[in-house]
């Protein structure tokens, strides 16, 4: 995003507008945290700004939204109406319009000025402003720096930075994926003066579990699978395991990474069952170079990062998995 840019976006906040703020459907603490902390901000200029989820997201970030203001599209039918009349739409944490479902083509009705802010690879050409940095750590430290881009850096206050920092920690694995840069150790220093507690953002997310939560995540470890000659291992979670220890969104989050705290493993995956929808959603990890956003791609049609991606999967899950490992064969000199 170059300073044109930034003028001809300066410009346009610089007086009253209907803006939307719209993350991903199953939104993590990287889009709630860059969508409540750019609300915030924008509030500053007295905009009417809504946060407008595609579904529900975990309760663990509700924190972020202390006085519920994020709308949920699937159950407020009047969200399609802001859509449609907003002045400014601003798509943050994904750069492809499928990851907001049924949303995408009221947005693409609207006549609003879309405003793109991500850091996920290959963007589609759907912005007339795109703000896209693959090697950027997060969406939320992209959040810091258009602001400060904009000259705002002065009014990232208490309330904005704990959205910023909570986004930055768990997007990097509380700072040990290799997307963490000195930058972001710069930004995260800067959010801390303003007085925010780490340890109390980092007890909000990691340490406020239904017991139920705990006794899955036990239940999944048990599960690993371990491929000891390609360095990898797996879990599945069928619907009914999900079912037994009343799952809710966002109970499996980082279950995954677990798989890479095993010695020599490489690559690590979670399949969960989800007979609503009647999908096999995917998280894929690695560490060093095993580039999980291209297997992802290759294999699934799915997408991410290099060390962090997703994907879908419309096979049951016994054929999702007999699948992966079949797959596999042609990763091997790779995962070796």
């Amino acid at each position: 995003m170059d300073v044109r840019e930034i003028g001809e976006i300066k410009s346009l906040l610089s007086k009253k507008k209907e803006i939307v703020i719209i993350p991903h459907k199953n939104p993590d603490g990287d889009a709630i945290g860059a969508s409540t902390g750019l609300k915030n901000y924008l509030d500053n200029y007295n905009h009417n700004v809504e946060i407008i989820s595609p579904n529900k997201f975990p309760n663990f970030l509700r924190w972020m939204d202390p006085d519920n203001h994020i709308k949920i599209f699937s159950e407020d039918e009047n969200c399609t109406q802001k859509i449609i009349n907003a002045d400014i739409i601003f798509t943050l944490d994904f750069n492809n319009l499928v990851r907001i479902s049924s949303m995408k083509d009221h947005v693409e009705k609207s006549n609003a000025i879309i405003i793109m802010i991500d850091h996920h690879e290959n963007p589609s050409n759907y912005a007339d402003f795109m703000y896209s940095v693959p090697e950027m750590s997060s969406t939320c430290e992209m959040i810091y720096h258009f602001i400060d881009k904009l000259g705002d850096k002065n009014k990232i206050d208490k309330t904005i930075s704990q959205s910023l920092y909570a986004g930055i920690m768990t997007d990097t694995g509380s700072f040990k994926f290799p997307s963490t840069t000195h930058v972001t150790h710069e930004v995260v220093s800067n959010l801390l003066k303003t007085g925010i507690s780490h340890s109390d953002i980092h007890n909000q997310i990691y340490d406020n579990n239904k017991f139920e939560r705990v006794q899955l995540l036990s239940f999944a470890l048990s599960q690993i699978k371990v491929i000891e000659d390609l360095n990898t291992c797996y879990i599945s979670l069928s619907q009914k395991n999900l079912d037994k220890f009343n799952y809710e969104k966002g109970d499996t989050e980082g279950i995954v990474n677990y798989g890479l705290s095993i010695k020599n493993i490489k690559f690590a995956v979670i399949f969960m069952e989800n007979l609503k929808e009647n999908v096999i959603r995917i998280s894929l990890r690695s560490r060093g170079d095993f580039d999980v956003n291209e297997f992802s791609k290759n294999v699934f049609g799915g997408g991410g990062h290099k060390n962090a991606a997703g994907a879908v999967s419309k096979k049951t899950l016994k054929e999702t998995i007999d699948y992966f490992i079949e797959s596999l064969k042609n990763y091997k000199e790779l995962l070796k």
